[in-house]
This record gives structure tokens, C-alpha cells and sequence, in this order.
């Protein structure tokens, strides 16, 4: 028989072996990665419906297998561990402490439970016997426990395998979400891409018509001042004849020869058909001329029948390039890093990679793997030190930061709150810490901050709670570690130091110098000075490190709605202008200088 164990042991053993969740004994205790322990109910209530969760004891982040909770490895040591305790505590009569492993009556609590009355199903005491249960056949409760011990090992079977019916039909609807999600984004993919060319479509149409009323007006020029050539000859020579005439006539006579040629200049134009109007060619636009296609409506095939729709081929967006201002292709609206070396990422639908002069270099997917693979929809993208690229993005209904090598091999990645809302990316390199902008609340009641995370996915604080901060949009860290935020529906910059306390903001809605009209991309140059794309006012601003106003970089003529920034290792300014659908890289002597 196990000797019997000291109180302070006992309770010892009793506090470890008990789930930190809901501070009882281990119930079906389940191990994580981390080695911590806790009850299966407990972690079915902490997770609910997600697949990714952190540990409540060491915060370590923790991925879910496909069986969900169920599919965690059993802790079998902590299990046999609980049972002796249990067994332990009933031998020593600890009653008081653990009342449901005690024999202690429920109608006479002095008296102990012996005997099992077969005709009632219920354990007796010596009173209750006496009471109620005389005439009854009553037998042992180690033969009762014997005889109910099949039974009860039936009813566990039948409820785990109620139990597994009712997780798969979670499953189930768990894949018909997913397939929702990819059915949706798919006909979003349909629209914009439909959308896209019209877009272009317009936009080639327009250039042709242009182009057309130009080389008409060049011609009808040409007619017009070949006719204007020809008939002010004319005019010079009858009028050289006339003025002759008449200084002969004011200086009393008129000689022979004056009149000879006056008559032959009469006779000529006599004979001369006068000038009749020139014909041109007509210029003017018909709209009919260029018909626009328009969208039907979108039709959602059935669930769960509906096949999963296959991901589409990624568009090359960075082959539509300009390196002095000169576009080429059309551009869709994309954001933008650049390397030390020189390379220029760029993210669409997926991510493109050339150089500072246009040539492409490769390009690779941005994917995420759940319970299967799945394509992310970045929404922005930033270098670390080490020269691995980090995108926030959305796939399926999550969203993500995840890390990719040079090379477009996942790194690492960790998952955000579903907000619905675009989010900005920057890398704080001085401190390796990744910050993501976030924005909750409904339309009329929009809350920014900036999250500050470890490369792990641990959060280290938020930024700008207090400021009043709407949709804090794109971001970045300058070379002191300050983070400058563009706010697009305040039309301000706002500027922390790393720890978050605000230093200042700059900016207001205007068009104005100093002042902003929807701010997007922000990047600052190895002076600290900070340049923001002004997209509604068509131009490219650049500010002190006070934020103080300094120049416009570009003009109405250079961009039309410049949407990201940033600046090459060399001095150059690339701007993505999704007005133009092109991107410019701008010289150093056109920021510095003036020129623009």
C-alpha cells in the first residue's frame, strides 16, 4: 500500500498538477509545443474558433493542427500523475479537500458510503439502510463500481463518437467558409480585373482620338497657311502697284512706265479668280464612336458543391516602368522597397523584382499555408536588415505579416486581428521590431494605431492611441528610429519617437504650401528629410525633419495621383503615380535642385 504522503506534499503535488486556466486537477490535459499543460475543455474555451492562439503561460505563439484541439498530444504522465493523487487523497480520508473522490454520504455526511442498493441505483450509508433501503438488495460498492465500469466505458464511446461527428461537422463548415471566402475574392479578382480593362481600354482610346485630332489640326494648318502664304503675295504685289500709282500722282504727273506696269498689274488680277474659303477637315469627338462595355452582375456559384476556384496568374506589374518620368505600359496601383543593392520590389498580385533602370529580375507569389495553401493579397511591404521582405497582407478572411527571403521562400510569419481594413508595414532595424498599422471601428468612428511586434509575432506596444489617428495608411521608421505615420482622412504626418510618445504633426487639409490632401506614401532621405506623396493635390511634397515645409518635388505636369515612395540607395526618388500607371524614378538633381 502507497504510504501515505505528508499534507505539505500533498497539496504541493495537488498545485502542480493543476490547470492554470480553471485551477483544478488536470481534466484530459493536453501538451502544446511549449511543454505547458492544460486541460482539453480549458484550451477548447480559450481558442473558440481560431487556429492560431498564444500560450497563456509563456505567450509563445501556437498553430493548431487539423483535428483543432483534439489533436494535440495527450499528456499520459500528467494523467496517471492526477489519478494517484486522486487515489492517494481517498486512502488518506482528505474528504475535505477533494469531496467528489471522498465516500462520505449525501444525506448523512458523518457516515461513510458502503453499500450500493440495487433496486434505487443509489450508494447507501448504514443510516440511509435503516431509513429507506432495508427491505432492498444492496451488494459492495467495489462490486457495484465492477458492474457499472462496462456501461460507463459504452456511454464514453458513444459520446466521443457523438463528440467526433458534431467536430467534423465543424470542419465542415470551417472548409465551406474558406471556400466562400475564395469564391468571393475570386469574382472581387473578376470585377477588378474587368474594371482594369476598361480602364485601359479608355485609356488606349483616348490616346488614338487624341492623336487623331492632332494630325488633322496639323494638317488643316498646313492648308491654311500654304492658302495665307500664297494670297499675301499676292496682296503685296497689288499693293506695291497702287502705292507707286499714287506717289506719281501727288508729285504732279504720272509717267509711262508707272502706267504701263499699273496696267499690267490690273490686267493680271482682273483675270484672277478672288480667294474662296479653305476646306478643312473636321475635328470634333463623337462619344458613340467608343462604346463602354459594362458589368453584369455577379453570380455565386452553390456551397459546398462549387469547386474551389483556381488562383490566377500573377500580373507582372514592374514591366510597366519609366526611369526619367517616360512611361511605357500601363501600371496597376502597387506599392514599393528597395534594396540596398538597388532592387525594387514591387507588390500586386504578388511580387516583382528590377532594377533601378526597368529590367525585370523575377517575381514570386505571396502564399500562407493554413490548413492548405493559400495566395495572400498584399497590402504592403518592407526590408528588414538583413534584406528579407516583410508583407501584410490578406488571405482567405485572415490577415498576416509574413517574412520571404530574397528569393520568395517563407521565413516566417504570424497572424493579426481581422479589421477589413488596408494595412502599412516598416521595419525599425535599430531595434528589429516590425510595426503594422491597424484600423477598427465603423465608417463613422475610424480608430488608428500602430502595432509594434517582435520578428515572432510577440507584440511590444501600440502607437498612437491617443492622438486621434483615423486611417493611418503607410508607414516608416527614419534613421534616428522616429515613426511617421501618413493619416489620410486627417490630411496629417504624424511623427513618434520609438517609444511612441508623439513629437509632432504637420500637414492639414489644403493645397497650400505645407498643407495635404489625402497623404499616402512616406519615406524620408539620409538628411531626415521627410517627402510624402499628396495624391489628391497631384504632387510630391518634401519637409524639413521638423516638418517644416520645403519644396514641391514634382508638379501637375510630372504626377497625377503619386500613391507610394521611397528612395534609392544613390539619392533617386521612385513615386508609383497610380493617376499615370507609371513609375518614375527622379535623379537626385531634380530633388535638390529645383528642376522639377
Amino acid at each position: 500500500m502507497m504510504a501515505a504522503a505528508s499534507p505539505n506534499l500533498g497539496s504541493h503535488m495537488r498545485e502542480e498538477l493543476s490547470c492554470s486556466i480553471c485551477l483544478e486537477l488536470f481534466t484530459r490535459p493536453k501538451v502544446l509545443p511549449c511543454q505547458h499543460t492544460f486541460c482539453q475543455d480549458c484550451l477548447r474555451d480559450l481558442v473558440g474558433g481560431r487556429r492560431n492562439f498564444q500560450c497563456p503561460n509563456c505567450r509563445r505563439q501556437v498553430s493548431l493542427p487539423g483535428r483543432g484541439v483534439f489533436g494535440l498530444p495527450d499528456n499520459h504522465l500528467v494523467t496517471n500523475l492526477c489519478e494517484a493523487l486522486q487515489k492517494q487523497a481517498t486512502l488518506s480520508g482528505e474528504t475535505g479537500e477533494q469531496p467528489q473522490s471522498g465516500n462520505g454520504c449525501s444525506f448523512h455526511p458523518a457516515e461513510e458510503v458502503r453499500l450500493y442498493c440495487k433496486q434505487c441505483n443509489v450508494p447507501v450509508c448504514n443510516e440511509c439502510l435503516d431509513e429507506r433501503h432495508s427491505n432492498h438488495a444492496t451488494i459492495s460498492m467495489k462490486k457495484a463500481a465492477q458492474e457499472k465500469r462496462a456501461s460507463f466505458q459504452e456511454q464514453i464511446a458513444e459520446g466521443r463518437n457523438i463528440l467526433g461527428t458534431y467536430s467534423s461537422f465543424l470542419e465542415g463548415l470551417r472548409e465551406q467558409e474558406i471556400t466562400l471566402s475564395e469564391q468571393k475574392q475570386q469574382a472581387n479578382d473578376s470585377i477588378n480585373k474587368a474594371f482594369n480593362q476598361m480602364v485601359q481600354k479608355l485609356k488606349n482610346d483616348k490616346g488614338r482620338l487624341l492623336m487623331k485630332v492632332n494630325n488633322r489640326h496639323s494638317e488643316n494648318l498646313k492648308v491654311l497657311r500654304k492658302k495665307r502664304d500664297s494670297v499675301s503675295a499676292d496682296v503685296r504685289e497689288l499693293s506695291a502697284a497702287c502705292d507707286s500709282a499714287e506717289q506719281e500722282l501727288q508729285q504732279g504727273g504720272v509717267k509711262f512706265p508707272c502706267q504701263d506696269n499699273m496696267l499690267t498689274v490690273l490686267r493680271k488680277y482682273r483675270g484672277k479668280a478672288a480667294p474662296t474659303p479653305v476646306q478643312t477637315q473636321s475635328a470634333v469627338f463623337q462619344p458613340t464612336d467608343t462604346p463602354v462595355p459594362v458589368l453584369g452582375d455577379v453570380t455565386f456559384p452553390s456551397v459546398p458543391s462549387a469547386p474551389i476556384p483556381a488562383v490566377p496568374a500573377a500580373r507582372v506589374a514592374g514591366h510597366h516602368y519609366s526611369s526619367e518620368g517616360q512611361s511605357t505600359q500601363p501600371l496597376p496601383s502597387a506599392l514599393i522597397a528597395i534594396s540596398n543593392e538597388g532592387e525594387v520590389f514591387i507588390a500586386d498580385q504578388g511580387i516583382h523584382v528590377f532594377t533601378l533602370q526597368g529590367a525585370f529580375v523575377r517575381q514570386f507569389p505571396t502564399v500562407v499555408t493554413l490548413s492548405r495553401r493559400h495566395d495572400m493579397i498584399p497590402q504592403d511591404l518592407a526590408l528588414d536588415g538583413e534584406g528579407n521582405l516583410w508583407v501584410v497582407g490578406k488571405a482567405v478572411s485572415y490577415e498576416f505579416v509574413v517574412q520571404y527571403n530574397k528569393q520568395g521562400r517563407v521565413l516566417r510569419w504570424f497572424d493579426l486581428e481581422n479589421t477589413w481594413r488596408a494595412r502599412g508595414v516598416a521595419v525599425d532595424t535599430m531595434r528589429n521590431n516590425i510595426l503594422v498599422t491597424q484600423v477598427t471601428g465603423g465608417n463613422d468612428n475610424l480608430q488608428g494605431e500602430v502595432q509594434v511586434f517582435k520578428p515572432d509575432g510577440r507584440l511590444v506596444r501600440t502607437v498612437g492611441q491617443q492622438q486621434g489617428m483615423r486611417y493611418p495608411r503607410y508607414i516608416t521608421v527614419d534613421g534616428e528610429g522616429n515613426i511617421l505615420v501618413s493619416d489620410c482622412p486627417n490630411n496629417c504626418i504624424y511623427v513618434y519617437n520609438e517609444e511612441g510618445q508623439l513629437l509632432f504633426q504637420f500637414g492639414g487639409e489644403g493645397s497650400g504650401n505645407g498643407q495635404l490632401s489625402l497623404p499616402m506614401g512616406i519615406c524620408t532621405d539620409r538628411a531626415g528629410n521627410i517627402i510624402v506623396a499628396d495624391s489628391m493635390n497631384h504632387r510630391v511634397e518634401m519637409f524639413d525633419k521638423t516638418g517644416r515645409f520645403l519644396k514641391h518635388i514634382t508638379s501637375d505636369r510630372l504626377t497625377s495621383y503619386p500613391l507610394a515612395v521611397a528612395m534609392a540607395p544613390q539619392g533617386q526618388l521612385v513615386v508609383i503615380d497610380w493617376g499615370e500607371s507609371i513609375i518614375q524614378v527622379i535623379p537626385p538633381r531634380f530633388i535638390y535642385n529645383n528642376e522639377c
